[in-house]
């Protein structure tokens, strides 16, 4: 039975997502060109911009999947973290790609493109990248839902019309502030997700004490749970996998290149990228600590195979006493939420810019460019809300 009490962990929340509605919707007012929707005019600075991708990177199917990742390799499971952020971390050392690309002052990858090897394969890589990037988004809102179901305990019937509602919300103060909104609820967010999680994590450690969730992990799934070249899930070829996905990654995905893009200069776009690696590694680690939380308190056999992934929602649910649940739903929301508007802007930039450029020929007057912006992210909403009904 959850704890969560809708009197005062559901304030808790309330005020929350409508605080951070109002501050989207009040940042419209900076808003004049497509430049300042998109890249927020490319104005930037170095901890805004940390905070807003770490912010926008882990939302709540990240710290499930994650948190699975320990339930069932315990900190082996952390592996994909550690290549990420050596990845992140030596781009940014080097700015291998990020700092050509800040510096010809593109919206996007395709853009990017266009300048090397033409018109139609920047139309191409910009179909690629909207279909992939909403496939992948659709996940977010269905595993958001499950989450909320099971640590608020409400009855799933009412499940579609929340994240409805929640989405909304989401792409109103995105669709009017654009990129600023999102820079500035990034920021707000971050630093709610930030106390949350980690209020968390201490009070599970300190609850079920960490000696013994050690001694746990070693029980259950043996010395591999401490090192991923001999588990069977990992190993050097996986191992090297990762470190090829995560340079993939840090290199070619959207929401994390429109950070650079929108940085002052290229000199902070790169330290945006070296000062957020450690989050990447801490994204994987707190989560997969809840997870390890997890397999302590529930043992192996009652979350198998693809239920692995429902484990730390419950022991959230199970553990987290009022108010303090409260809190933790508000910095799980306020990590989707920044996903959700991220991904919402970072699409709709490249359909816009790469896709729609054929059409408006770069000609089209500020006013309605913006328009168009809008429209689009209001089309994105729409198409995601429908598939989290079907």
């Amino acid at each position: 039975m959850a704890n969560f009490n809708w009197l005062v962990d559901g304030s808790i929340v309330l005020v929350y997502l409508v605080g951070t509605v109002i501050a989207g919707l009040w940042l419209k007012k900076y808003i004049r060109k497509v430049d300042d929707f998109l890249v927020a005019d490319r104005s930037v600075n170095l901890y805004l911009g940390i905070a807003s991708l770490s912010a926008s990177e882990f939302g709540i199917a990240t710290c499930m999947a994650n948190a699975e990742l320990g339930f069932k390799y315990g900190f082996a499971g952390v592996t994909p973290g550690i290549s990420i952020a050596i990845a992140m971390f030596i781009v940014g050392r080097t700015g291998f790609c990020i700092k050509p690309l800040r510096d010809r002052q593109v919206i996007t990858i395709p853009e990017f493109f266009e300048k090397e090897f033409g018109g139609k394969v920047r139309w191409l890589s910009g179909i690629v990248i909207v279909l992939g990037g909403l496939l992948n988004m659709g996940v977010f809102l269905r595993q958001a839902g499950d989450f909320l179901a099971i640590v608020c305990g409400f009855d799933p019937k009412y499940l579609e019309l929340i994240m409805t509602v929640i989405l909304i919300g989401i792409a109103t103060y995105t669709i009017f502030g654009g990129m600023i909104s999102v820079l500035i609820t990034d920021y707000i967010q971050f630093i709610v997700m930030s106390v949350g999680l980690i209020v968390v994590v201490f009070l599970i450690i300190f609850k079920f004490g960490w000696p013994d969730m050690l001694n746990a992990t070693n029980q259950h799934i043996g010395p591999a749970a401490f090192n991923p070249f001999i588990n069977q899930q990992y190993g050097l070829d996986r191992i090297l996998l990762d470190m090829l996905i995560a340079f993939a990654a840090v290199l070619t995905w959207q929401t994390m290149i429109s950070r650079v893009l929108a940085a002052k200069d290229s000199a902070t776009g790169r330290k945006i990228y070296q000062g957020t690696s450690p989050f990447f590694l801490v994204r994987f680690t707190l989560p997969a600590i809840l997870g390890i939380g997890a397999l302590y308190y529930f043992g192996p056999s009652m979350f198998e195979g693809s239920k692995a992934i429902l484990a730390m929602p419950n022991l959230l649910a199970s553990i987290v006493p009022v108010g303090w649940i409260g809190i933790l739903v508000a910095s799980m929301l306020a990590a989707d939420m920044s996903t959700d508007s991220s991904y919402m802007l970072a699409w709709t930039s490249v359909i816009y810019n790469d896709i729609m450029k054929p059409i408006h020929k770069g000609l089209w007057s500020e006013k309605k460019g913006l328009l168009w912006n809008r429209i689009l992210i209001g089309l994105i909403g729409i198409f995601q809300i429908g598939r989290a009904h079907v």
